[in-house]
């Protein structure tokens, strides 16, 4: 029987991970499905999460031809998800630095709380990142605090990737509208629930960079995030604050 979770993992040159995240991911206590997106690796990442799949039924995967950003990978995730039925839909990123063990106290907020969008919180009552320099978590907190500021959306980590959406969230967003694709892409989703009034809740994780393969940040990455957060800013009408309609 198919999962009502379904856990998108998007993948460019992680071969080295996959399979090992894949194993940990089925070793969960509650039940799920994943979905491998795959920008065409040149590392032949596409052809080990097929191998994976034929042997694993929760596993699938979803090729695509040309690595176009995160937030296009994510677009084309969330549309295989929402066809198929699933009802708890997890962002996660391939390389660890996101535990696979914290996947059922996101659950545990999505169903006991109601919540709409829950988050994976790298700063919620605390510092909780490994492995990264201080000018990067200065980068990251300073990010945080420039969304809050012009966009009035006070959650504690508006840039975190690790995230459970709830199939009604994502059914009143509209996806296809969606234009930010780097790493601005998880303020703007994030925003786009919380100004229609939909329930965020953040849960505290332990952020653990990669150990292999290189990061996906890059100057345009940030200068997209940049202006992409005034957009967010006039779309919702000059307000710091959610509209009254409700997820």
């Amino acid at each position: 029987m198919p999962s009502e979770t379904l856990v998108i993992v998007p993948t460019f040159n992680e071969r080295d991970n996959l399979p090992q995240l894949v194993k940990h991911l089925m070793a969960q206590t509650v039940p799920l499905d994943i979905l491998v997106v795959d920008d065409n690796s040149p590392d032949g990442t596409g052809r080990i999460a097929d191998e994976i799949a034929a042997t694993h039924p929760h596993v699938h995967v979803l090729h695509r031809q040309e690595k176009n950003g995160l937030g296009r990978a994510y677009i084309a995730g969330f549309g295989w998800a929402l066809s198929r039925g699933y009802e708890f839909i997890f962002e996660m990123d391939a390389d660890f630095s996101h535990n696979p063990s914290d996947i059922p106290k996101f659950l545990d907020a999505a169903k006991d709380g109601d919540a709409d969008l829950v988050l994976g919180s790298r700063y919620k009552d605390g510092i909780r990142v490994i492995n990264w320099p201080l000018n990067r978590l200065i980068l990251s907190m300073g990010a945080g605090q420039y969304v809050r500021t012009i966009t009035g959306m006070q959650v504690s980590d508006p840039t975190g990737g690790f995230k459970c959406f709830r199939r009604r969230a994502l059914e009143k967003v509209d996806l296809g509208s969606v234009r930010s694709n780097g790493y601005s892409f998880q303020v703007e989703l994030t925003h786009r629930v919380w100004r229609r009034g939909g329930k965020i809740s953040e849960v505290p994780i332990i952020f653990t960079d990669r150990f292999q393969g290189s990061s996906k940040m890059s100057k345009a990455i940030v200068r997209e995030a940049l202006w992409m957060v005034w957009r967010l800013w006039w779309q919702n009408g000059l307000r710091r604050s959610p509209r009254t309609e409700v997820v």
